[in-house]
């Protein structure tokens, strides 16, 4: 008999949504993306998240709806040190990643 898991699959269902977002405002070089990498894995939500070149940030993320609705609300603030001006969301196709990764 095994023990318990830990990690993302923990918060899967059979229910996984995506959504790919985008915020604007003054988030690079804040700590914008290591912060949305700790609350997406404390949330138990696989994707990514990277700065684009024109100065937003740009995330993927799946997991359950009700984590991934709680870390587009998170995005809308991020961490105290950025300065969020808004934020576009729009539904993406899951893609299945095994965790969730902080890109250059």
């Amino acid at each position: 008999m095994s023990g318990p898991s830990t990690g993302p699959a923990d918060r899967t269902t059979d229910r996984t949504t995506a959504v790919r977002l985008v915020v604007r405002g003054d988030v690079q070089g804040v700590g914008y993306r290591a912060a949305a990498g700790s609350r997406a894995q404390d949330l138990g939500l696989v994707g990514w998240v990277r700065n684009e070149a024109d100065g937003t940030v740009a995330l993927h993320v799946e997991g359950p709806p009700d984590a991934v609705e709680e870390m587009v609300a998170w995005t809308r603030e991020g961490p105290s040190s950025a300065v969020v001006e808004g934020v576009d969301e729009r539904e993406a196709e899951p893609h299945g990643p095994s965790a969730f990764d902080v890109r250059a």
